[in-house]
């Protein structure tokens, strides 16, 4: 039986282990700022490279109706197609999660779909991983011996919960963070495309004209806009590029463009004018959002004020006339009765 090491303890967890690995985590997170700080790269090099992949694509006919040819053509690899078939073989592959995974891929985008495979993988193998970890550290070397029954179960449910759930938390991360650049651009792209309507480009032109001047700014709308050119290009149906664009964007902004787009593509209504109407509709949004940000504020800054400021404001204020009193009391002491 391992006893564990002797130190202070809080809460059943060694004070100098915690501090240890924390002061570990803080080196490495130097490290790793002072690299990113170091080391400039190009942001549009990896986004280029995949268009320019999926250009590629389009061209060797990846869009065509035959599915032996669709299927021939789709990039595998060896890694997912082992996964793929253990999920197979354990009847556990369903082609709605499947098809769910392949979007939240594509929406913080990844444009390989097969990865898909490996996040409904992790799904089953990452709680059995974390799950056998903490069985081994808690009852088996008995690293936290004054934990009761309880304690040790709740931490291998935990544990296992975190296994299952952890490639959805990371997928929805990137998500959001994705949704929100483009959220921020969205408005100024709509700008860009009223004057490239207006000067007379068409729709796939534009796209590809706003893609340019806003790659280095927003690098994410950007590589949407450029990929939704591409397939303008490329695809039989102009339609199936916008829907591609909506799939691809988990944002209800995106969606009302697209929805504009096919209208005006079917309907031959004026591009330039509509783009304009949704332009300003963005615009008001995003100061609706800033206002209420600003107005979250004071509710906000309550809890560091009272934690943080209140008490210092405290000691600079009453410290020296505490010592004062203080000093008086020490050299003029009162009457003993």
């Amino acid at each position: 039986m391992i006893t564990p090491p002797a130190g202070p303890t809080l809460l059943g967890f060694n004070v100098i282990a915690v501090g240890t690995v924390l002061a570990g985590l803080a080196a490495l997170a130097m490290m790793l700022a002072v690299y990113a700080a170091v080391t400039v790269r190009d942001p549009m090099a990896k986004r280029v490279k995949a268009l320019n992949a999926r250009r590629e694509e389009l061209k060797t006919g990846l869009v065509t109706a035959t599915a032996k040819k669709r299927q021939s053509l789709v990039r595998k690899t060896e890694t997912t197609d082992r996964m793929k078939d253990t999920l197979q073989g354990m009847k556990v592959l369903q082609d709605s999660q499947l098809k769910q995974a392949q979007q939240k891929l594509a929406q913080a985008g990844f444009r390989n779909k097969e990865w898909a495979v490996a996040v409904i993988f992790s799904r089953m193998v990452m709680p059995v991983v974390l799950g056998l970890l903490v069985v081994i550290m808690v009852y088996w070397i008995n690293y936290f011996p004054q934990w009761g029954s309880f304690k040790r179960f709740a931490a291998f449910a935990l544990a296992v919960i975190a296994g299952y759930k952890s490639a959805d938390v990371y997928l929805a991360n990137l998500i959001s963070k994705r949704t929100n650049a483009i959220r921020k651009g969205l408005p100024d792209a709509l700008d860009l495309l009223v004057i490239c309507a207006e000067a007379g480009l068409t729709v796939d032109a534009a796209f590809n004209r706003v893609a340019k001047e806003l790659g280095r700014a927003y690098p994410e709308l950007g590589d949407e806009f450029a990929l939704t050119s591409i397939e303008l290009s490329f695809l039989t149906e102009r339609r199936m590029a916008f829907e591609n664009l909506a799939y691809r964007v988990k944002l209800d902004a995106v969606k009302g463009v697209v929805t504009t787009m096919i209208q005006t593509e079917r309907y031959g209504t004026p591009l330039a004018s509509a783009l304009r109407v949704l332009s300003a509709e963005f615009r008001n949004e995003r100061m609706m959002r800033a206002e209420e940000k600003a107005a979250r504020l004071p509710a906000i800054m309550t809890v560091p004020l009272i934690l943080f400021i209140l008490p210092v404001l405290f000691i600079v204020i009453l410290g020296p006339a505490s010592c004062s009193i203080a000093d008086a009391f020490a050299k003029h002491p009162g009457d003993p009765h």
